[in-house]
């Protein structure tokens, strides 16, 4: 059977390219729905990004669009690595096909309860703001998710701050929700996804599927970024989800207890990983840590390239 799936996101050229191979995996994956939240850029903006990638990959899963910012703090988003557009390089239009009516909450809401148990799983590719507020509004869905395998968070330095890594900081109170929600957790903070590097050879390979989706990926992975970013290869963060979903035998970790810190400061966002378990408390969530590279990006560039 395939594992029932939703999609929460703010594309994002790497949420883009692991959106593309949640839909190339559909003998695997049931994508129920993309969502879409604000992070990378505001969410009428990622709202456009998903419809865009759905246009380019030939496939089709309902989008909704979601919270317009965070819990509480005000929204910053991340133009200055992602482009204006949040999908520099990809080289797309705008898109043909429209939003789904309705809030990408709701539509949360109302897909869990119909499930017949815990079947469904959440792909947080971006701020956690969507499922918060969804576990807020309608604590009782809870018990329909099956797990939440999570981009976000680092075990050692941030990227947007030294403390932090993007998505928590945008939303560490919707980051705090989630993982004290008592439901089985996968997180992939940076500490592993900066391993996930496609290389300048990797990204050729997408470039020669001759493809719309293989080119959109090529330009994305590309493009001229900060040079604090570095010029080895491109980290392909959000890709690690979905790819954990369908090659599980290329990651492992370690049960955690995991805290993010909601202060207005320094720390904001800050994910607190008790890897040695000094606090002696149980995990709440499995944290990865260590991933094959290699045999990833062969295998996702081989199964994304039988998009259009």
């Amino acid at each position: 059977m395939r594992e029932k799936i939703i999609i929460d996101t703010d594309p994002g050229q790497d949420d883009a390219i692991a959106i593309f191979l949640a839909l190339a995996a559909e003998d695997r994956l049931e994508t129920l729905g993309v969502c879409a939240v604000a992070g990378n850029v505001p969410v009428v903006q990622t709202t456009a990004n998903a419809l865009r990638i759905m246009d380019v990959a030939g496939r089709r899963a309902p989008v909704y669009q979601g919270a317009e910012g965070p819990l509480v703090y005000e929204l910053e988003t991340a133009e200055f690595v992602c482009g204006p557009d949040g999908m520099d390089g990809a080289g797309l239009p705008g898109p043909v096909s429209v939003a789904e009516d309705g809030h990408a909450v709701d539509f949360i809401i109302r897909t869990l309860r119909a499930a017949d148990d815990a079947s469904i799983t959440l792909c947080a590719l971006g701020p956690l703001t969507n499922i918060a507020l969804a576990f807020r509004l309608a604590a009782d869905v809870k018990a329909k998710v099956k797990r939440i395998v999570v981009m976000g968070g680092a075990m050692n330095l941030g990227n947007i701050t030294p403390a932090a890594e993007f998505n928590f900081y945008v939303d560490p109170h919707a980051a705090s929700v989630v993982f004290n929600a008592g439901i089985p957790i996968v997180m992939m903070g940076l500490n592993i996804t900066h391993k996930a590097i496609c290389t300048h050879e990797q990204v050729a390979r997408f470039a020669a599927s001759e493809t719309a989706t293989g080119r959109s990926i090529n330009g994305m992975l590309t493009r001229p970024r900060p040079a604090s970013l570095g010029s080895v290869g491109h980290p392909v963060h959000d890709m690690c989800v979905i790819a954990y979903l369908l090659w599980p035998e290329l990651f492992s970790g370690r049960d955690c207890d995991v805290q993010i810190d909601a202060s207005d400061g320094p720390l904001r966002g800050r994910s607190t990983i008790d890897w040695n378990n000094r606090l002696k408390k149980p995990g709440n969530a499995l944290v990865i840590d260590t991933i094959e590279p290699q045999t990833l990006f062969d295998r996702a560039i081989e199964k994304i390239s039988i998009l259009s």
